[in-house]
């Protein structure tokens, strides 16, 4: 009788550099990235997808890392709120970030920014959220839109203004 496999190779691409793992089938793409990867840029907060603080792009979409089973991201492209910039200049999104002092302790901002960027993208595909008034049209940036895309993300520190105000300046850019 042989004994059932609880592992998995996976290959993925994690800020441009691929890695292929041997992964438990129990484990976490956030747990993944931060224990075997070493990527300090999505964080462990809630441990059940309601803070955002894990939030990550998975081939350009947001995601909650915390959520999502490690051997399900075979194959695909992950993008950490470190991955964003080119190195010597911070991602559009981050410098918004940055000139509007949308951060307090820090914390949540990486995922706030993956979360931003993707949400981004949604508004430029013209994906519509639960304000949009119109559902066939492009949906317009209002603050109640950014607001309503972004609410999966939360901070504790309440630097919500400053978010929404680097949000509507990095739609700018």
């Amino acid at each position: 009788m042989s004994q059932p496999q609880y592992t998995s190779e996976v290959t993925l691409e994690v800020d441009g550099r691929e890695h292929t793992v041997t992964v438990d089938h129990r484990v976490t793409l956030l747990d993944l990235l931060r224990e075997t990867l070493g990527a300090t840029a999505p964080k462990k907060g809630c441990d059940h997808g309601q803070c955002g603080s894990c939030t990550v792009l998975v081939d350009g979409r947001r995601l909650t890392s915390c959520l999502t089973f490690a051997v399900a991201a075979d194959g695909v492209q992950v993008t950490t709120a470190a991955g964003l910039g080119t190195g010597e200049e911070l991602h559009p999104v981050a410098q918004a970030f940055h000139e509007e002092d949308a951060f307090q302790c820090g914390y949540c901002t990486p995922g706030q920014i993956c979360s931003a960027v993707g949400m981004l993208d949604e508004v430029k595909s013209g994906a519509p959220s639960f304000v949009s008034d119109d559902l066939d049209a492009s949906p317009e940036l209002t603050n109640a839109e950014i607001r309503e895309r972004m609410s999966g993300n939360l901070c504790r520190c309440a630097a919500y203004p400053n978010i929404v105000a680097a949000i509507e300046k990095a739609a700018q850019r």
